[in-house]
């Protein structure tokens, strides 16, 4: 495609391509820089296009390709990373339910209604919540699988029922 047709079929689509870069940003400022920013890349790559494919679908994908690649630099700017020593503190809360009072009382509670339910299944309850995949509880108690998936959602839902207050 010669130059002069590409800069044509491109100045005949910037009213289409602001609509669809203010989609994006919802912000006019924005979506001009957007704008811009797609028809100087769009010029630059001109080479690459080539007259078989979509122009409005090409020029659409790079803009799309500069908005996703923009908003992924915002996050990656925004994210900070702490280099101290000391990073055990860093994401503990101040008020751990563990210490307070009424914490406590909420531990107890449950620890009590999860004691009280029957051992077959307290104990491949127990040990989920301990960190064991299924198939390694089965191994372990030497039950089917399905057995053990069965008594740990069944569990799962007692305790959801009984302990329905503390939601």
């Amino acid at each position: 495609m010669k130059t002069t047709t590409f800069a044509q079929n491109l100045l005949s689509i910037q009213t289409e391509l602001f609509h669809f870069a203010f989609k994006l940003t919802a912000d006019r400022e924005e979506a001009n820089d957007l704008l811009q920013e797609t028809s100087l890349k769009a010029l630059d790559n001109e080479e690459k296009y080539t007259s078989e494919t979509n122009f409005k679908g090409w020029v659409y994908t790079i803009m799309r390709n500069i908005f996703i690649n923009n908003y992924r630099k915002v996050l990656r700017d925004q994210t900070y990373v702490d280099q101290t020593d000391n990073q055990f503190y860093l994401n503990q809360g101040n008020n751990l339910a563990e210490d307070s009072l009424e914490g406590s009382y909420d531990l107890k509670e449950i620890r009590r209604t999860v004691n009280e339910l029957p051992k077959e299944y307290r104990i491949p309850f127990m040990m989920y919540v301990s960190g064991f995949k299924y198939r390694e509880i089965a191994d372990k108690l030497g039950l089917p699988l399905g057995t053990v998936k069965s008594r740990i959602y069944f569990t799962r839902q007692r305790l959801q029922e009984e302990l329905k207050d503390f939601r």
